[in-house]
């Protein structure tokens, strides 16, 4: 069989030793009054728009599934910070929060949810199946850890390119103990691939505690028998997001290969199942909510007024009020479509 003359080649710098990784920070970094303006604003995006999301899915004008990401905010904005023009965002079915943080449109995006013609896959993908290449973002998928080998693909293709793109890959702690995850470690390290394994730990995967499905629970490990570095973030606060982010997207723009970030955090709503009691819940929202967490810090050192704060959220509201507004009147697709976008 012909060997394949366009594989990556070996890079140049020597293989690391299990120490030669970034140190976890002994604090985490301040942010400024901008990017404490910016993560306020942006998480509350995407906690209103999925408040509405359920609003409307309890209404019957959203079909199929919709999986939220309440309570999970810090995780994709923190990542976002990091990020430049041309990196690659990828992730699972609990996708909303990922697409709006990459800059989407919430009118897309709602539409998307409503089967509307305005939607991103014009109608035909729902929930779990919208993209956008001009915002960096490749899906919402819906089998599970699916989007992890195309991440990682992804990355490759940087690396054949020969540029410093980096492909952020999202995936959670139910899609962490399936096969092809490893098969893409071990792909990802043998070849040094740009690629930011973000595992979005929130406990409870669809509906079963990690507890009882994974025999190790500390998944930023499940990385050691490739040589790939990982460590377990606070993803409830956005600070230690984006330091761990900033730590990890670096170490694969200088071609030291893959990264694993855990992100330790916690979705308030989701399927029916009493799998949790409300007391857990309502501790999460009380102590450690990322959202209040960030409101806290800005009024307690007179960044921003309680009235300064409110004006954004209710801006926020008309945005999202908007988009419901064209999700819901926009018109269904053509019949005709139905027959494009099929793969022959």
């Amino acid at each position: 069989m012909a060997v394949a003359k366009n594989k990556p080649a070996a890079p140049s710098a020597p293989r690391r030793a299990p120490t030669d990784k970034p140190g976890k920070p002994d604090e985490v970094p301040a942010f400024s009054k901008d990017d404490e303006l910016k993560a306020y604003h942006d998480m509350l995006l995407i906690r209103r728009f999925e408040e509405k999301a359920g609003q409307m899915y309890g209404m019957g004008l959203i079909g199929g599934f919709c999986h939220l990401y309440i309570g999970q905010e810090a995780v994709v904005i923190g990542m976002q910070m990091t990020l430049k023009p041309g990196d690659e965002v990828i992730t699972g079915y609990r996708d909303h929060g990922h697409m709006l943080a990459c800059g989407m449109d919430p009118k897309g995006v709602m539409a998307e949810l409503t089967g509307r013609r305005g939607g991103y896959s014009k109608g035909k993908g729902g929930s779990m199946h919208m993209f956008s290449v001009e915002k960096g973002f490749y899906g919402g998928h819906g089998i599970v850890a699916a989007q992890v080998p195309i991440g990682t693909g992804l990355a490759f293709a940087n690396r054949y390119r020969g540029n410093d793109n980096v492909s952020l890959t999202y995936f959670g702690d139910g899609a962490a103990n399936q096969g092809q995850v490893y098969e893409s470690f071990n792909m990802a390290e043998l070849w040094k691939l740009p690629v930011v394994y973000v595992i979005e730990n929130n406990r409870y995967a669809m509906g079963t505690s990690v507890t009882r499905s994974s025999a190790t629970t500390d998944l930023s490990r499940r990385g050691l028998s490739f040589n790939i570095p990982g460590e377990q973030v606070d993803g409830m606060d956005v600070r230690a997001v984006r330091a761990a982010g900033e730590k990890a997207v670096a170490w694969c723009r200088e071609g030291r290969g893959p990264y694993i970030l855990e992100m330790l955090t916690y979705r308030y709503r989701g399927h029916p199942a009493k799998y949790r009691s409300r007391e857990d819940v309502q501790k999460m929202r009380t102590e450690h909510d990322p959202i209040e967490q960030v409101r806290t810090r800005l009024i307690g050192s007179g960044m921003a007024s309680e009235d300064e704060l409110k004006k954004i959220d209710a801006a926020v509201r008309n945005l999202i009020n908007e988009a419901a507004e064209f999700a819901t009147n926009n018109p269904e697709p053509d019949p005709s479509e139905l027959y494009t976008d099929v793969l022959q």
